[in-house]
């Protein structure tokens, strides 16, 4: 999302931030139109694969727990953590809607965006530590939460399956931007400690790692550090997330990395919409011909309905075969979903199915090509 499409969520009318708030009342989710007539044959066999087959959500925010204890925000983010999805209905509406479970992504730059036009963006640097302190209280609050609600960290691509078995919700600890490894690559193995498995590389903020796709480059693609941190996660058996990226740091990551790769929440370009937060075909092509993944994003970014959403399922596969692509909600924090809660998954699916997407297809874009994705990371990790 660029600077006027950004992270969203509910907002709460709080006087003090004025303009703040206005922007940001615009970009407040609402449940989205389907653009479809559901079949209730084809939603029984939906209920039947979700129930037959993990689907895993490879990038959202379920609860956001990243707000929880936030100190040091603008009076924008103060607005937007005010009011929005609770942690109760993160997990109720996975369990309603037959969801594995998947990403529960922290926001390592989270304190540092501000109101910006219509949208965030990063607008200050870090205070000494503070970073590192951002991650840890997240962390905590994220593991909290997960505890609460009896859901299972995953370790290993294997616990996917297991905990969908015992009828639990699976949460894969992920960071969208690498700023809370504060330039130190041992941050790279104490996160792993952590149980992190995926680390967004960029997010709002040209950091240490590489440049962005939504300012303008300062970094010259990916730096040294970031080779590092590619390289120290491929070792570890971390998945590399290239989402938000500026194209010739993607690129250079791709050079790098000995392992297949996910860009885990965009859309290609000119397929309905243009947008500085999308892929361009080719290089989304050259992360599929690598084996990994793109993240089907359901943002209101050229897209209105449901169905539009299933549209960009079915333009992702015809660019880049059915293997390659994911699905990535940003739930919880995307900008005008067009799909808006878990609960609305069997209908998702259910669509596919009718459009004639079949079930082999359905099963890989809900959870089996992500899965493959990891289990190959995880299979070439050298520890």
């Amino acid at each position: 999302m660029r600077r006027r499409y950004l992270l969203i969520g509910g907002v709460g009318a709080l006087a003090a931030t004025g303009a703040a708030f206005v922007g940001l009342r615009a970009l407040q989710p609402k449940e989205a139109p389907l653009g479809f007539e559901p079949d209730e044959r084809f939603l029984v066999q939906a209920r039947a694969l979700l129930r037959q087959n993990p689907a895993i959500d490879v990038h959202a925010h379920p609860g956001r727990t990243f707000i929880r204890g936030a100190t040091g925000l603008s009076p924008a983010l103060v607005a937007f953590s005010a009011r929005g999805p609770s942690e109760d209905a993160a997990f109720n509406d996975m369990r309603a809607g037959l969801v594995c479970g998947g990403s529960f992504s922290l926001v390592a730059d989270f304190q540092t965006l501000d109101l910006q036009g219509e949208g965030l963006a990063s607008t200050r640097a870090f205070a000494p530590g503070e970073a590192r302190a951002s991650y840890e209280r997240q962390l905590a609050s994220l593991r909290a939460m997960v505890a609460e609600h009896g859901a299972t960290i995953v370790a290993e691509p294997s616990d996917f399956a297991r905990i969908k078995g015992a009828g639990g919700v699976a949460a894969l600890i992920t960071v969208e931007g690498g700023d809370f490894l504060d330039g130190d690559i041992a941050n790279v193995a104490r996160s792993f400690e952590d149980g992190v498995r995926s680390i967004t590389l960029v997010h709002y903020r040209s950091n240490e790692l590489g440049d962005i796709q939504t300012a303008p480059a300062v970094r010259g693609g990916l730096t040294p550090f970031g080779v590092d941190v590619i390289r120290e996660m491929d070792r570890l058996g971390m998945v590399v997330d290239l989402a938000h990226a500026a194209e010739p740091a993607v690129s250079m990551a791709l050079d790098v990395g000995a392992r297949p790769m996910m860009c885990s929440h965009t859309h290609l370009q000119g397929h309905g919409a243009t947008h500085p937060r999308f892929l361009s075909e080719g290089l989304a092509r050259a992360i599929a011909e690598r084996g990994g993944v793109i993240g089907a994003w359901p943002a209101g970014i050229g897209a209105a309905t449901m169905n539009d959403y299933v549209d960009r399922i079915f333009e992702l596969s015809e660019a880049l075969g059915s293997d390659h692509v994911a699905m990535g909600t940003d739930m919880d924090a995307n900008y005008k979903p067009v799909f808006t809660s878990y609960r609305q998954m069997p209908l998702l699916v259910s669509e596919l199915l009718r459009r004639g997407y079949g079930e082999n297809n359905v099963v890989k874009f809900v959870g089996g090509n992500f899965l493959r994705v990891f289990a190959a990371v995880w299979a070439g990790r050298q520890v």
